[in-house]
């Protein structure tokens, strides 16, 4: 369904009874709220939550920045280094974190257990800081706080993402290529050994939403916010984070400065978990997730 939210139209979907505690699920970069695994999501309902997911602006079904341009990484990345006043970048991750917070209002949700993946666990640490009052916990999920000096990908992924930008994929088919050609760069072991299934949930985005427009902005959202280590330290919620021991994009250390900089934060390292959601990590995903929260 489409809600008005911080001005714009965003898709969600809702799980759950109506009067059971929310959690929020925020999605990563130029991926679609159908990324979030049901197994995942129907565990979460049946240990008594409300499970909302929604498509971040730019991609899925909800609102396109149509005709606004944003720059390269290579350009934004330069800029932000050289010129660091200097705002290239249309809207950033706060912009979203607000958009999040009005998905809470459009479904009259007062407070939520706050859960993000990747770029979503981005999202996730802006909105425990900025808007704490609507914030009962906070789970990020291979992700970072963008800080100086943290390591990068890998450098095999490091190609991919250069190759992948380079294509700019002008059809479904050739945006399916290049996304499985990079998903088994990123996946885990066991994800990468389930091309099938990851081919057919990527042809069901792209026929959902086949929008590259919506990456490059995203990816400049992701440049201008840049270092969110002052934020993960304003965060006061009770924090867990999970990350793969096998991340190549993101790597664990970079969670680990998540749960060093959030007081009080628990850290979950998943062993041989890669940059995705393998399926038989998700029940002691969601035992730890649904534990958190009734904790908190």
């Amino acid at each position: 369904m489409q809600v008005t939210a911080n001005g714009i139209n965003i898709e969600v979907e809702d799980h759950g009874k109506a009067n059971d505690p929310a959690i929020l699920l925020i999605m990563g970069y130029g991926t679609q709220l159908i990324a979030w695994p049901m197994d995942f999501v129907n565990g979460l309902v049946e240990s008594g939550f409300r499970v909302v997911a929604f498509d971040n602006r730019d991609v899925g079904l909800s609102y396109k920045c149509d005709g606004v341009s944003a720059p390269g990484p290579i350009r934004q990345l330069f800029t932000k280094r050289f010129f660091p006043s200097q705002n290239l970048a249309p809207y950033n991750l706060s912009d979203m974190a607000r958009d999040a917070i009005g998905v809470l209002d459009a479904l009259n949700i007062d407070k939520a257990h706050i859960v993000g993946a990747s770029m979503g666990g981005m999202i996730g640490q802006l909105v425990a800081a900025d808007h704490a009052d609507r914030v009962l916990s906070l789970t990020p999920i291979m992700s970072s706080t963008n800080a100086p000096g943290l390591p990068g990908a890998d450098p095999l992924v490091r190609k991919g993402l250069i190759q992948s930008a380079r294509a700019k994929a002008t059809t479904i088919d050739e945006a399916l290529i290049a996304g499985m050609a990079f998903s088994s760069i990123i996946a885990s072991e066991e994800g990468r050994a389930r091309e099938e299934e990851r081919k057919a949930l990527m042809k069901i985005a792209l026929d959902r939403s086949f929008y590259p427009a919506g990456r490059q902005r995203q990816m400049a959202a992701i440049i201008e916010t840049g270092n969110l280590r002052p934020k993960a330290r304003a965060i006061s919620v009770p924090t867990m984070v999970i990350h793969g021991t096998s991340d190549p994009l993101i790597p664990h250390p970079c969670g680990e400065d998540i749960a060093a900089n959030v007081n009080n934060a628990r850290l979950e390292l998943v062993d041989g978990m890669g940059h995705d959601l393998p399926p038989s990590k998700l029940p002691a995903m969601v035992e730890m997730i649904a534990d958190h929260c009734s904790a908190a």
